[in-house]
């Protein structure tokens, strides 16, 4: 296992992060590149615990929620904080799906319907982490068949690399033995304000869709994709992402803010552009690159301020926002989405970039 033994920005502890789970021992692997930036990763989850870019002024910021010691993320109300989900990121309608004429039953752990890979998806298993250099790190779990439900053994590897451009790299990879869905992300949530700032209303967030998935209460699409345009949920052209979140808008009402499938403007696999969000506080600039066909904007719409995060920070309600690159919900119940079924003999391949332009 890797263990850092000190970080220069963040303040973390690599022994807040010593514990055996499930008879593997949770360690905190420190990322580093050549202007400084730090990326935090704990083999708990796969989760990406701190991001430290500069600011405008050089000064180093955290911009991703979470905690300081595993404990607490053991008993946090928010389990997805910058966690790989799967093995199914996003919900599946009623907690099943039809698979080459078998039925399989998950959790309903979301309402009627199952989330983010059931009652212990991928953001709470203990996976295999080893570092290579100083800027890379990677991590390797295998799913048994029937675990949460899914058919098949299913071996992934996500790898996480910290470039001098000081670009989050995010690498997926896997294989499965027997037919299953598959969908996974990473599901930091973000405040370019630095993690702890209050709100991110003040982000001017632009995003490459022309369409969007509508969805009913449960947070499932409807069917078919809509228009953006000339409606509250259209950021071809950067806007702040608190002008109109509480908008008289069914959609928003919904959700209590933003948490909807965006379809991006691309080619299937394709690598391309997803999203740029700012904070004018701070001047960092995030710009997202993705192969997946969407992606999820969620703006912390159920975060209660209730729980402590790092260095006693407070997290309330939109103070942060998550880029979930990732096929559609329910696709494994909608033939006419992406397909979202791997195959013994298939290599499931994704890739997002978090980059962070330096500052001028």
């Amino acid at each position: 296992m890797v263990a850092v033994n000190k970080t220069v920005h963040s303040g973390l502890q690599a022994a807040d992060f010593h514990k055996v789970i499930d008879g593997k021992e949770i360690s905190l692997c420190l990322l580093t590149n050549r202007v400084g930036a730090e990326l935090a990763v704990t083999n708990y989850g796969a989760k990406i615990v701190a991001l430290m870019v500069p600011d405008k002024t050089g000064r180093f910021t955290d911009v991703v929620t979470g905690h300081s010691s595993i404990d607490d993320y053991l008993t946090s109300e928010e389990p997805y904080f910058g966690a790989i989900c799967g093995r199914y990121a996003n919900r599946i309608a009623n907690g099943r799906f039809t698979l080459d004429g078998t039925v399989y039953e998950l959790a309903r752990n979301n309402g009627p319907n199952s989330l983010h890979g059931g009652v212990k998806g991928f953001n709470a298993v203990v996976w295999d982490m080893r570092q290579h250099g100083s800027n890379t790190v990677e991590l390797a779990y295998v799913s048994a068949d029937g675990e949460e439900g899914f058919p098949g053994t299913l071996t992934t590897t996500v790898t996480y690399t910290l470039t001098d451009d000081s670009e989050v790299v995010i690498t997926c990879h896997a294989v499965t033995d027997k037919p299953t869905a598959l969908n996974l992300t990473n599901h930091s949530y973000f405040n370019l304000s630095g993690t702890g700032n209050p709100n991110i209303y003040d982000h001017l967030l632009t995003i490459n869709a022309d369409c969007y998935l509508p969805t009913d209460e449960t947070s499932i699409p409807l069917g078919a994709p809509e228009k953006v345009e000339g409606t509250p949920m259209d950021f071809r052209k950067p806007h702040e992402v608190g002008a109109r979140i509480r908008d008289d808008f069914e959609q928003l009402i919904i959700g209590r803010g933003y948490d909807h499938t965006y379809i991006l403007n691309k080619k299937e696999g394709e690598m391309a552009f997803a999203a740029r969000c700012m904070s004018p506080k701070t001047g960092i600039v995030m710009e997202v690159y993705t192969t997946e066909p969407g992606m999820q904007l969620y703006t912390g719409n159920w975060m209660t301020g209730n729980l402590v995060g790092k260095h006693g920070q407070r997290y309330p309600q939109h103070s942060a926002l998550c880029f979930e690159t990732q096929h559609f919900p329910n696709s494994p119940n909608r033939p006419d989405y992406p397909t979202t079924v791997l195959r013994p003999g298939e290599r499931f391949d994704s890739q997002t970039v978090f980059g962070f332009p330096e500052i001028h």
